[in-house]
């Protein structure tokens, strides 16, 4: 297909979906999680082109606790988090919980970042909410009240915002990267406070979901499992 040299040019090593979603699981079976004994968890954009790694993720390890919103974004909080966790099976005395994180991004075969189709759609944008977060940045005007009819938008802008410098416009890309790093520094800030490593391991899988002109990709980053409180970096 014509993306994958303009994923090789751009980021190196990528896969397919769901095969980026099976090999996880297969390397987390040999740290003892499973889909019996483990509940997973999908931090993603809410767009609908980007729900079909939600699909693989009930495909290996059962129906997951969602933490969606725009962009991807963690803002489930303290409560959220310990929703998922209450959930989680009980197994020989211990719980386990599988993150997955993923900022997104769609790129067409003419390598033009964020442009994508749609069904009835011959261009459309992702991710969305990052181009309107970009417009206005470009654009020198931003409005970082919290509007309480654009919650989400108005969380990500100013979250984002605290990780730029005054003036700096980054393009689509560095910014989903940007987002990126913002959701798993969030994700696990609740982490540290909410979860007893004590009594539960977890893994966070995370990365950048690629929207190509046919299929979904996945852009692996920072991945790493959390056993009786050892951190352990896997690589995928």
């Amino acid at each position: 297909m014509i993306i994958k040299p303009i994923l090789e040019k751009l980021f190196g090593n990528y896969y397919k979906e769901y095969d980026f979603i099976k090999k996880s699981y297969d390397i987390l079976k040999d740290f003892g999680f499973n889909e019996d004994n483990s509940i997973a968890s999908v931090c993603i954009c809410r767009d609908e082109i980007s729900q079909t790694v939600r699909s693989h993720v009930k495909r290996m390890w059962g129906e997951a606790f969602n933490f969606s919103s725009l962009a991807g974004l963690f803002t489930a909080g303290k409560t959220g988090m310990r929703a998922f966790i209450s959930h989680a099976p009980q197994v020989d005395g211990r719980e386990r919980y599988v993150f997955y994180a993923f900022s997104h991004i769609a790129i067409d075969e003419n390598e033009n970042m964020g442009v994508c189709k749609r069904k009835g759609l011959e261009k459309s944008h992702a991710c969305g909410a990052l181009c309107l977060f970009q417009g206005e940045l470009l654009n020198g005007k931003i409005n970082i009240r919290l509007d309480e009819e654009d919650i989400e938008e108005s969380i990500l802008k100013r979250r984002l915002l605290r990780e730029l410098k005054y003036g700096e416009v980054p393009d689509l890309l560095s910014l989903t990267k940007l987002t990126l790093k913002v959701i798993i520094e969030d994700l696990e800030n609740i982490i540290e406070k909410v979860v007893d490593k004590n009594k539960a391991d977890y893994a966070l899988i995370s990365g950048i979901q690629i929207h190509g002109p046919q299929e979904n990709y996945i852009i692996p980053d920072e991945s790493y499992v959390v056993i009786t409180g050892e951190k352990k970096k896997i690589s995928i």
